[in-house]
């Protein structure tokens, strides 16, 4: 834990920076507009789930009871008929945008600990700027960029969504890296 005595700064900034890039993208860009899309009958469907008494949750339907149920002729002849999906179900009145945005920064301020921690353990004091960049933006965008490959991999995201997300997870590597090259502590 030593490291995070030498360390804090750059990673609680470089949290600080990537919420703000973040923001930008997201709030200043079109560039996630359409990423997810309205529900045709969306009413029909939320009274249907409503009237369900479908509890918040992550849901996929079709859904087996077991996996040597996957390969029977009922589940086979249900996902040939569709829809096939994935439904995440959020308590009324939906995600606290406060709540959300805090874990958000929480979220920065590990992958900077973690970046800074793989950094530190492989490079200690004084190493030069460009490698420090190197290490701890490969460590960052590890956890902010590869991660969201699983969404299009598993779940049916598409492909074009998710290569934005991987995209902005790399700006984040890169806001990270930066920081931690500047802040790095000295021999």
């Amino acid at each position: 834990m030593a490291f995070l005595t030498e360390l804090w700064l750059p990673i609680i900034l470089s949290a600080v920076f990537v919420f703000i890039v973040s923001s930008v993208i997201h709030m200043a860009t079109p560039m996630h507009k359409g990423d997810v899309r309205k529900l045709p009958k969306e009413d029909v469907v939320m009274d249907a789930l409503r009237g369900s008494g479908v509890p918040p949750g992550a849901y996929m339907f079709p859904c087996c009871e077991s996996m040597k149920d996957i390969g029977s002729p009922e589940m086979i002849e249900k996902r040939k008929r569709g829809p096939v999906g994935w439904l995440m179900v959020l308590p009324p009145g939906g995600c606290n945008m406060g709540t959300s945005l805090m874990c958000w920064f929480v979220f920065a301020l590990v992958v900077g600990a973690l970046s800074g921690y793989v950094g530190w353990h492989s490079l200690g004091a004084g190493a030069h700027y460009l490698t420090v960049f190197r290490i701890t933006g490969t460590a960052a965008m590890l956890g902010y960029a590869v991660s969201h490959a699983p969404d299009s991999i598993w779940k049916g995201a598409s492909w074009w969504t998710t290569t934005k997300f991987i995209f902005d997870g790399v700006l984040y590597g890169l806001v990270t890296a930066g920081t931690f090259g500047w802040l790095w502590p000295k021999a």
